[in-house]
Formats: structure tokens, sequence, C-alpha cells
């Protein structure tokens, strides 16, 4: 495990460090970010500026929402799209072949090998909402802390799922729009799920679990959640993870060099 928390800090030292060179990103990506986050509370303005509230969630509790979306946005950039979305190019080039010849974890080595600095806006965007929302709503400190495991777990569901569609890459090489389509869906967490009819909360909660990312963490912020969803949402993560794995060795045993 120390050697693996070794290779972690080379790839994380030396991705910032080339990164870095183009400074001017980051700008970009801070503007980028105010402008979705803008665009977001809008759209979220819309629903509450004529006294309409979705079931059970005033303004400041629909905030905590769209700030986790918001963060787990800023996760995804940094380390999810830089990383995953390179799976489709190693399997089009046989790059892959080199990463399977290394004495370390191929699905770590693709998972964590680029981290991005440029999500990070995302992420301090999302938890000033936050930080504002459950200051109106008079939250404690503690309030917040409880919400980590909750937002860890969804953050882990988010990318087993985005691990298992970039692995179908070894049978369907240009898989883009289908990580676009589960990015799409993935837009659904900006606002609680009360917000949708209960054949998408069915949808949003068992099959593509949008609620377990946003809503649940919200949720447990607010003391609303009981043990029983938190436990869920673990199970879920765990679950996901070992299954992203096991389907990746299963992808692999099809896997042919594009370069022999």
């Amino acid at each position: 495990m120390q050697r693996y928390w070794q290779v972690l800090r080379l790839f994380w030292g030396t991705a910032i460090a080339a990164e870095l060179e183009y400074r001017l990103n980051f700008i970009v990506a801070t503007v980028t970010s105010l402008g979705g986050l803008a665009g977001s509370l809008f759209g979220l303005f819309l629903f509450y500026r004529t006294g309409y509230q979705f079931q059970g969630w005033s303004w400041e509790a629909a905030l905590l929402v769209l700030g986790t979306f918001t963060m787990l946005q800023g996760f995804s950039a940094m380390v999810l799209i830089p990383n995953l979305n390179k799976i489709v190019t190693q399997v089009q080039e046989g790059t892959l072949d080199f990463v399977l010849l290394k004495p370390i974890s191929s699905q770590f080595w693709l998972s964590s090998r680029v981290l991005s600095p440029w999500g990070l806006p995302d992420v301090l965007f999302g938890a000033i909402a936050i930080v504002y929302g459950g200051t109106q709503l008079g939250l404690q400190p503690w309030n917040y802390l409880v919400a980590l495991p909750p937002l860890a777990f969804g953050a882990i569901s988010l990318y087993s799922l985005w691990f298992m569609l970039g692995a179908t890459s070894i049978w369907f090489v240009k898989i883009y729009n289908v990580t676009e389509v589960l990015r799409g869906l993935l837009e659904a967490g900006r606002f609680p799920i009360v917000a949708y009819p209960t054949a998408y909360r069915v949808f949003f909660t068992f099959i593509i679990p949008v609620a377990f990312l946003t809503t649940v963490p919200a949720q447990t912020m607010l003391n609303q959640s009981g043990a029983s969803w938190l436990l869920a949402s673990g199970i879920l993560a765990g679950a996901l993870l070992w299954l992203s794995n096991r389907f990746w060795r299963f992808a692999l045993r099809y896997y042919t060099s594009a370069s022999s």
C-alpha cells in the first residue's frame, strides 16, 4: 500500500507541474466554473421565484444539493475526465500494452495517472454554495463533517460507473458518446430527487444512482436521512467499486493489442 501512495504522489506531482506551465488555463477554468454555477443558480431560481419549492426543500436546502453537484463536477474534471476518457486512446493506439506490463494495478494506473487542477474552482465554488446555504439554515460544523462519508461514497460510485463505461472501449472503441450520455444523466443531480416524477425518482435511485451522489449527502447535512441511507450509500459504492474491478478483469480477456 505504501508503494501505491508513493506512486500516486509521483503521478500527481509531475501532472500538476506539467499543467501549471499553462497558468492562464486556471483563469479560464475559473471563469467557466463561475458561468456554470451562475447558470445552475438561475435554473434553480426559476423554480423558486414564484414561491414554489420542492417538497421539503427550501431554497437554502436546495443550494446544498447544487453545491454537492458542483463539487462532484469538479472532482470529475480533476480526476475522471483526464484519466478515464483516455482509456479509449490507450486501446486505439495500443499503448495499453505498456500499462499492462507495469508491476502495479492497471486499473490504478489508468485511474490516477493525471490530476488536473482545473477542476478545483468547481470544488471551491461548490463548497461556498454549501457553506452559504448551511449558514442560512443554521447548520453547525459537525453537520458538514457527517456529510463527508456519503459524499465520498458518491464520488466512488461515480468513478466506478465511469470506469466501467471506459472499459467497454475494448469492445466498442469509440465510446465518447456513451460517456456524454452518462454526464447528461448526472445533470439531474443539480436538483433534489423529489423534483422529479415518481418513475424518474426510481430510475435516478436504483438504475443510475444520482440520488446517492447529491441528494443523500445534502439530506445527511440536514439530518433528514437515517443510518439506512448512509449504509445503502456505502454498500452501493463498495459494490460498484468491486464490480468495476471485476468488469475490467473480464474486459481484458478480450483485449487484443493494436501495436502488435
